[in-house]
């Protein structure tokens, strides 16, 4: 089955990840513990109607652990790449499946620092940035996102002509590169990633520098008091891809921090994240993605 799933793999970059070792074999359980201890007004998803639970996606140098959620009967289902956080696919990530899972949708969150390092077990954030984030390619995140589509695809369970990728944090700057890299993505939603920045090696571009490049509409979900993310690079991201002519629409969210619909931290902010939740589910169906 591996193989026959790389041979759904076209687009795949031809760099070599070969000579890495997985390091992370088996996804995290609970929350990372840089983020705890973990808001009492955190939401959990039950299984009830859906089929939930780890699975290994094949890629080209071994198989990546990933998280995969969706109902228990019929098939085969629209497609919604989930990209984690810098906290990798913790419960919060695993829990936002469960949510589409109910919906209809399967959801499918690869561990994307997996060769790179194990997240879940650092508790300072600069920490994780320095040893593990800064540490992953583009290129590899691109790669793996593609295997992520071709296993659902194979799995016989997802409609991948339906195929929409949403991606929190670290995981919003990824959802611009991936619609302006495969042309198979019908939509995205981008929730308060970094949009500019300076280039190098590993991440030879940013959102901005790919707007001209978007093969898929995208939705960008920003917090006005974002400390992060501040809103001209915001409104940098809004020029860009209004000067390309490309489908897009960006939301701030006025005295909304980084994170606000991180449900499990203080930055939650309910009317917000609820407002971006509708908008989602608005952009993948007008787009195809239902």
């Amino acid at each position: 089955m591996k193989e026959d799933i790389l041979g759904l793999l076209p687009k795949l970059p031809k760099a070599d990840f070969s000579r890495r070792e997985f390091v992370v074999t088996t996804l995290a359980t609970g929350f990372a513990l840089a983020v705890q201890p973990v808001s009492a007004q955190t939401i959990t998803t039950d299984t009830a109607g859906i089929e939930a639970g780890e699975v290994k996606v094949p890629v080209r140098d071994g198989e990546m652990p990933a998280y995969r959620a969706m109902p228990a009967k019929g098939g085969p289902f629209p497609v919604v790449l989930v990209v984690q956080e810098i906290f990798g696919v913790h419960e919060h990530i695993k829990d936002i499946c469960r949510r589409l899972a109910k919906l209809g949708y399967l959801a499918v969150a690869p561990e994307l620092y997996a060769r790179q390092g194990d997240v879940s077990k650092i508790e300072n954030i600069a920490e994780i940035i320095a040893k593990v984030v800064s540490k992953v390619p583009d290129e590899q995140v691109m790669s793996d996102l593609d295997a992520a589509v071709a296993w659902a695809k194979k799995s016989g369970k997802g409609d991948t002509a339906k195929l929409a990728v949403t991606g929190f944090c670290w995981g919003g700057r990824i959802v611009w590169l991936y619609a302006a890299h495969n042309p198979s993505v019908k939509a995205g939603v981008a929730w308060y990633g970094r949009l500019v920045g300076p280039a190098d090696e590993l991440h030879p571009k940013h959102p901005v520098d790919v707007a001209a490049s978007l093969k898929a509409p995208v939705l960008g979900l920003y917090g006005g008091a974002d400390q992060g993310i501040p809103v001209d690079t915001v409104e940098q991201m809004r020029k860009a891809v209004k000067e390309a002519d490309k489908t897009a629409e960006i939301v701030v969210y006025e005295g909304a921090p980084h994170g606000f619909y991180a449900d499990y931290r203080p930055t939650y902010r309910k009317e917000h994240a609820d407002d971006g939740w509708k908008r989602l589910l608005a952009w993948f169906k007008k787009h195809g993605v239902a």
